[in-house]
């Protein structure tokens, strides 16, 4: 470099001017490029900007007879644009390259572009803030030999020396300008309620999508009506300190659900994020959820669930009514038998007592008997009355079995009056199970009437009608209902359990849909399949009590 008493005092003031007069990126960018093409008298300058690890053409300056031109604009760096030999190696080295006569110059006489261009005087010279880095400044002219003299050389170092300090303040500030861009993009958006708080209480800015959350209007906030202690429910006050202890702590807190007050005295579910600010430990922003449509969302579920909850069982109740409707005849039977056997016995009563002496063991033998038949047919009623109840399902511990022979009484006249051959095959000892007792004798009494309904089409061959019951350490209580009906084919055993479809002419084809979601709701499973030689087989499981399993 040039002692400074032999450099042009005014270059060195405009080179000054230049680098000191703007920190805007595009301003300073032009400047730099101006200065550099009219100090060193170049034809071409490329302010070239780091990046990382990459490098771009952030200014393009070239000279037409006495007219400058600059373009602003980033482009990367290609061999197309500057000799990349000497560019690689400033790069490299971080030193300058001074090149008088490009042309005839080793080894960057053989660069592509040195060739294509003729290439003459080059100079391209490192932007260096300390050992780092931030940029390079390539100048050409194509028309002249030994334009970089000593002088213009000193001048352009002097560019070089400031403008990387320059540079790397403009950079950065150009990156504080575009963050600060894009946060005000996401609070201007108004996608979500943003606002900046001091720890006294007071809401210092908002933008219009938290303001609408609150009702408040801008006014209220200029004239400092809002503050979040005020706005804040006592009951919420725990949760509310707790976010203040911990933002105090690390300057952060996890996003938590709180509620304000409204402008207005109602209250708005919200969910909230805070911070506080690096370098103002007294202030914060806050991101604000507006939580309403999501409550009354779940809301509307809660009561969907409800009305859904409630057609089913009027559905269950109303499929449960239907089975009895069709066993009225076997239920007359069974309530008509211990009625018919109260009266014969009553009578026989009343003749020992005619007689005399009264035979008194007689008539306690025939008043056993009333007494006995009078429970058997309470004991048919309390069967009916339960299946006819309509209350949530109540599960308990309960005998499968117990359960199997009471639906089988109850449907006895109906299995009597098809001729039907019924028989049972309970596994001694069979564990309990957890379930709805009036449900699960729902799904067996509807069973057994299906098969009944199938066998009293066959003839030719015995109705037949088997009731099992096995215990399997994995899948629990097996129950398996056979008949030897006319079975079903491939297209209705795939179907049989959809609601809505039924094989029978006046049937809802509810039934066995409704009978399913009973089976899976206790955790079991019902399926159908084929019976040989002929029928049809219903099965399904329940899952043992717990503490059986666990014995």
């Amino acid at each position: 470099m040039e002692p400074i008493e032999q450099l042009d005092l005014a270059a060195v003031i405009d080179v000054s001017q230049a680098v000191l007069g703007d920190i805007v990126p595009e301003k300073l960018f032009d400047k730099l490029v101006r200065v550099a093409i009219e100090q060193a008298d170049a034809q071409r300058v490329l302010l070239i900007i780091a990046r990382g690890h990459e490098y771009w053409i952030e200014a393009e300056g070239t000279r037409n007879s006495e007219t400058v031109t600059v373009g602003l604009g980033q482009a990367s760096v290609t061999s197309a644009d500057l000799p990349e030999s000497v560019f690689k190696y400033v790069v490299r080295t971080k030193k300058a390259v001074l090149l008088h006569d490009a042309s005839n110059e080793q080894p960057y006489s053989a660069d592509e572009y040195v060739r294509r261009h003729s290439a003459r005087s080059i100079l391209c010279l490192p932007l260096l803030r300390q050992t780092r880095l931030t940029g390079v400044l390539y100048l050409e002219n194509n028309l002249s030999l030994n334009v970089f003299t000593p002088v213009r050389m000193g001048i352009l170092t002097l560019l070089a020396l400031e403008a990387a300090f320059s540079i790397e303040s403009s950079v950065l500030y150009n990156e504080l300008r575009e963050r600060e861009a894009k946060v005000q993009r996401v609070v201007d958006s108004n996608i979500i309620g943003i606002c900046l708080w001091h720890f006294d209480g007071r809401i210092i800015e908002a933008n219009d999508a938290f303001l609408h959350i609150v009702g408040y209007t801008r006014d209220d906030l200029t004239a400092g009506r809002m503050r979040w202690k005020e706005m804040t429910p006592s009951e919420w006050s725990e949760v509310h300190t707790r976010a203040i202890t911990e933002l105090r702590a690390i300057g952060t807190t996890k996003p938590y659900e709180k509620e304000y007050f409204r402008k207005d005295g109602t209250r708005v579910p919200v969910w909230v994020g805070a911070a506080t600010f690096g370098e103002r430990q007294d202030q914060g922003f806050a991101f604000v959820l507006n939580l309403t449509e999501r409550k009354q969302a779940e809301e509307d579920l809660r009561r969907s669930e409800r009305r859904y909850h409630e057609a089913e069982l009027e559905l269950v109740h109303a499929n449960r009514v239907a089975i009895l409707g069709q066993l009225t005849a076997s239920i007359a039977h069974e309530v008509n038998q211990p009625i018919a056997s109260i009266v014969n016995h009553a009578s026989a009563a009343l003749h020992w007592l005619e007689e005399a002496p009264p035979n008194l063991k007689k008539i306690s033998q025939s008043l056993s008997h009333v007494v006995a038949n009078g429970h058997r047919a309470g004991d048919v009623m309390a069967r009916i009355r339960a299946l006819l109840k309509k209350v949530p399902p109540q599960k308990e511990k309960m005998d499968v079995n117990e359960a199997i022979r009471e639906v089988i009484a109850l449907s006895r006249g109906e299995i009597e009056k098809y001729g039907i051959s019924a028989q049972t095959h309970l596994a001694d000892g069979l564990s309990s199970v957890d379930g709805d007792r009036v449900q699960l004798q729902q799904v067996i009494l509807n069973l057994v009437i299906n098969a009944v309904e199938a066998l009293s089409s066959v003839h030719g061959r015995p109705r037949e009608l088997t009731i099992s019951t096995v215990e399997d350490q994995s899948n629990g209580v097996h129950v398996a209902i056979r008949d030897s009906g006319p079975g079903m084919s491939a297209e209705t055993l795939e179907r049989i359990f959809d609601a809505f479809y039924t094989t029978k002419s006046g049937g809802l084809g509810m039934g066995l849909s409704i009978s399913r979601s009973i089976i899976e709701a206790h955790g079991g499973h019902l399926w159908a399949a084929p019976n040989a030689p002929h029928g049809a087989s219903f099965e399904f499981t329940l899952p043992l009590r717990a503490t059986n399993a666990e014995q």
